[in-house]
């Protein structure tokens, strides 16, 4: 049974919910939002329905008031989100558009040439700067077990990368996938 509070918020939606989501699906965009921001609107209206005006049109009113200042937020939220997108897609561009040193060519190839999993407990140590427990924790590994993981694809890096530099012609020559494999 449903007390007096659950019955009010429930005529509220009922007599207001389509004004409200109608007023937000006209600003916002993507439209799709409209429904998420009615959602919270009426969670604010849950959250204060002591302050909730009993007249119907003053309480649509209000609710309509929740919705703009949520809207606004939402926009603002939005805004921030995108320039903060920019800011690091910008920082991207630039970082990769640097000239890659034949070193750090012959490392990125050699490394392409490695499993998967080599490639992660070595970029998890070498380049996140973790422990090798700490890359265990994070692969679902036990420590013992990364250690060696990390000792051996070590090895097969050191193999990739002599095989690139014994290359007569200067180019890199990969050793076969076959010398990869773990052991």
């Amino acid at each position: 049974m449903m007390g007096p509070d659950q019955h009010r918020f429930t005529d509220l939606m009922t007599e207001h919910g389509r004004a409200v989501l109608g007023y937000l699906a006209r600003r916002t965009v993507p439209v799709d939002d409209a429904a998420d921001l009615m959602a919270e609107v009426f969670v604010v209206a849950w959250r204060r329905l002591d302050v909730v005006p009993a007249d119907g049109s003053e309480a649509r009113a209000w609710l309509l008031g929740v919705a703009r200042g949520l809207l606004n937020n939402h926009r603002r939220g939005s805004l921030r989100r995108n320039r903060l997108a920019d800011k690091v897609r910008d920082q991207l561009m630039t970082s990769r558009t640097k000239p890659e040193s034949s070193t750090t060519s012959a490392i990125h190839d050699a490394l392409a040439r490695l499993s998967s999993e080599d490639r992660e407990v070595l970029t998890l140590v070498a380049w996140d700067g973790l422990s090798p427990a700490q890359a265990a924790q994070i692969m679902g590994l036990s420590a013992t077990t990364a250690r060696k993981r990390l000792e051996r694809a070590r090895a097969r890096l050191r193999t990739q990368l002599a095989v690139a530099d014994e290359a007569p012609d200067g180019t890199a020559h990969p050793a076969p996938l076959s010398s990869c494999t773990r052991t």
